[in-house]
């Protein structure tokens, strides 16, 4: 019998902190990974990173990437690409654009109003539905804020508090809040979703930590592997306690937790440093659980 690769949790402490993925990859056949924050931060690719990806994909694992970016497939491959992160890195992509669009292809002829950039409009390939201004609209999508550089949630106050008057049903296609930019935090289209919840809208998440899309994860690594995984054998990665951590919590799954990513300034991570254990602890009391490990940054 071979022993359980997994590093062991010390009761009532934190998870074990590893340096290195290369003890930990033997314990999955299905690794799920974030791609902003793990692979890439929005301006720098990670090479370390991708480089234990394709290390855990030599040893057999099937590497799936999984982004709460609202864009088809191939556009976030082409992005990777442009960042330098190689497709040797990865078996395939699942986005929450992909969600969206599915959601969306149950509602054929609905008039839609798009919240975004006009960089996300690939989501809709395919789809039968009419995109319309704000004032003929049945539906809001959003993917985004239309220019994340100079506004914040704030700006559409006015807009979410007539949506609301009006009922209108409202799909996020991007539940993060914020992601890092080369440093700097971006609002993102989770922010809007929240604000107008809070004003009692109604809003649909398409990507991280909800469901739909680790459903479609798993299906899509069944289709890859030709037989089911067990749960235990699949590992999420991912900086963020809120999507990645609760998503793989909630979906039944491990998650190894890479710092220096979007909890990076609160685990004192901006110049280089390592996990401090005092301040991990810190973090992860607030969180919805326990990773089955800790990282720095990803690296084999």
């Amino acid at each position: 019998m071979t022993s359980d690769p997994r590093p062991a949790s010390r009761p009532g402490d934190i998870p074990p902190v590893i340096t290195s993925f290369a003890g930990l990859a033997p314990g999955y056949d299905v690794i799920l990974c974030d791609v902003w924050g793990v692979l890439h931060n929005g301006v720098a690719a990670f090479a370390p990173a991708a480089d234990a990806l394709e290390c855990a994909r030599a040893a057999g694992a099937t590497v799936i990437l999984v982004s709460n970016a609202p864009r088809p497939r191939e556009g976030v491959a082409r992005i990777l690409d442009g960042l330098g992160v190689p497709r040797t890195a990865y078996d395939t992509i699942v986005t929450s654009g992909m969600v969206t669009n599915a959601l969306l292809a149950e509602r054929p002829g609905v008039r839609m109003w798009h919240l975004g950039p006009e960089r996300d409009l690939g989501i809709y390939d395919g789809l039968d539905l009419s995109l319309t201004g704000f004032e003929a609209a049945e539906l809001i999508v959003c993917t985004g804020l239309f220019d994340d550089t100079v506004e914040t949630p704030d700006d559409y106050a006015a807009t979410l508090k007539e949506a609301k008057a009006r009922a209108l049903p409202f799909i996020c296609a991007n539940p993060d809040i914020v992601v890092e930019r080369g440093g700097d935090l971006i609002w993102c289209a989770g922010a809007i979703a929240e604000a107008y919840e809070a004003l009692g809208g109604e809003a649909v998440y398409c990507g991280k930590p909800h469901r739909p899309i680790y459903d479609t994860a798993f299906a899509t690594a069944r289709a890859l592997r030709g037989t089911e995984t067990a749960p235990g054998r699949i590992l999420a990665i991912g900086d963020a306690l809120r999507t990645d951590l609760a998503g793989a919590l909630g979906a039944g799954i491990d998650c190894l937790f890479v710092g220096a990513g979007i909890h990076a300034g609160e685990l004192g991570l901006e110049h280089g440093a390592e996990v401090d254990p005092k301040a991990l602890a810190r973090l992860l009391a607030d969180g919805p659980g326990l990773p089955v490990a800790v990282t720095t940054r990803l690296a084999w």
